[in-house]
């Protein structure tokens, strides 16, 4: 580990804090080469924790002692593990009105790191031993993206599945709104043509996951229920929804909700009950409400 103060933004091996976008950052390698952004000294303590591989990390001063001894630990740990050995790893300190001057971000908790992505792991890995998991349909609101993470990982849900309409959990923005709980929650893509939509950010058409997605679920055991605004839907408190062994919560986009064919398909249809005529919830908060509702009591 080497600490190095720098008085400028120029040098080439900062590009990757300061001139690439968050879409560059994924889809300038192959996914599982690519880099994410970890910002704030919480988030970045969280990816050293799940055992990410740090390039390079960016920061005020202020931010170094809080941060140090996680890093020389990290690369302590990944250097006896990794053979033959594990590169250096700089940490950059500049000043504070360098680090506001950075291209392309609104830093305002100081402190940057970029990491190396692991591999996706595939659905049947993500769902090993899960009950219930929240599958999200083509949410592409990285603020969403990221309370759902984090409501997931407070209330129990054991692994989340996002079909490839759905942006990237691992963006700088929707990483820091959950609280570093992307890394902590496993997750992967469900639907065909995964790869090639997640390496380049493709929307399948509507439903469309369903084709593959809902008969992995049920090779799986998982019912399913859809959260969605329809006159046959049963209250989310409905005790059939509490009694399933292994549970899927399918939760859609924020301003159409689920496609008709996710619904059609799924085995139960459920809403949450809501007073002084409001009729629906944003994503986020909805998932939050399903999430404790329908938790596994059972082995909790």
């Amino acid at each position: 580990m080497q600490i190095e103060r720098i008085h400028t933004l120029d040098d080439p091996r900062l590009e990757v804090f300061t001139g690439l976008t968050d879409p560059r950052l994924r889809n300038r390698l192959e996914p599982e080469k690519g880099i994410f952004i970890a910002e704030s000294e919480k988030v970045i303590k969280r990816a050293l924790a799940a055992s990410c591989t740090p390039i390079s990390f960016l920061m005020e001063e202020k931010w170094l002692a809080g941060l140090q001894n996680a890093i020389a630990d990290a690369t302590e740990k990944a250097a006896s593990t990794n053979a033959p050995s594990s590169p250096s790893v700089t940490i950059f300190i500049a000043a504070r009105t360098d680090m506001e001057r950075l291209t392309g971000y609104d830093v305002t908790r100081g402190a940057l790191a970029a990491f190396r992505r692991s591999p996706l792991p595939t659905i049947e890995q993500v769902c090993k031993n899960a009950r219930r998991i929240a599958v999200l349909e083509d949410i592409t609101n990285t603020v969403n993206i990221g309370s759902i993470f984090r409501a997931a990982a407070a209330l129990g849900i054991d692994a989340v599945l996002l079909t490839p309409g759905c942006c990237d959990p691992l963006y700088r923005r929707a990483l820091r709104v959950s609280m570093g709980n992307a890394l902590k929650i496993p997750w992967t893509y469900i639907g065909e043509d995964v790869k090639e939509a997640s390496a380049h950010g493709n929307v399948a058409r509507a439903g469309g996951w369903c084709e593959t997605g809902m008969k992995q679920l049920q090779q799986l055991g998982f019912q399913t229920v859809a959260l969605a605004l329809r006159d046959d839907s049963v209250d989310l408190d409905d005790p059939a929804l509490k009694s399933c062994d292994k549970l899927a919560i399918v939760l859609g986009t924020e301003g159409e909700g689920l496609s008709d064919r996710t619904i059609a398909e799924c085995d139960f249809v459920a809403r949450i009950p809501m007073k002084h005529d409001v009729d629906s919830l944003n994503v986020a908060a909805a998932s939050a409400v399903a999430f404790w509702e329908l938790r596994d009591r059972c082995h909790a």
